[in-house]
């Protein structure tokens, strides 16, 4: 049977499933917070592209978006990202 930890895992693994979203998911933990805007200067995608690679991580809740019109800012949802470490690093360990 497939258990509410394994649910989790796959979730969480979805959204470490692209380069970009690898990319926020490391310079988010390096900083408190970032706005869109900063990461749309830093990687060569465009808006919408970025938009929909936050949306995933924001749907997997591995990121929270606070808005400041007329901007937003993201930050790591700490919770869930530690949350996302131990049942990674339980899953290698088998």
């Amino acid at each position: 049977m497939i258990n509410d930890q394994q649910k989790r895992l796959a979730r969480y693994a979805k959204a470490l499933g692209h380069p970009v979203r690898i990319f926020v998911l490391q310079t988010l933990s390096l900083q408190s917070c970032c706005y869109s805007g900063d990461l749309t200067e830093i990687l060569p995608i465009a808006k919408s592209t970025l938009s929909q690679h936050l949306k995933e991580l924001k749907d997997a809740g591995l990121i929270q978006g606070e808005i400041e019109a007329p901007r937003i800012k993201y930050c790591i949802n700490k919770e869930n990202w530690k949350e996302a470490q131990l049942l990674l690093k339980a899953f290698f360990d088998i």
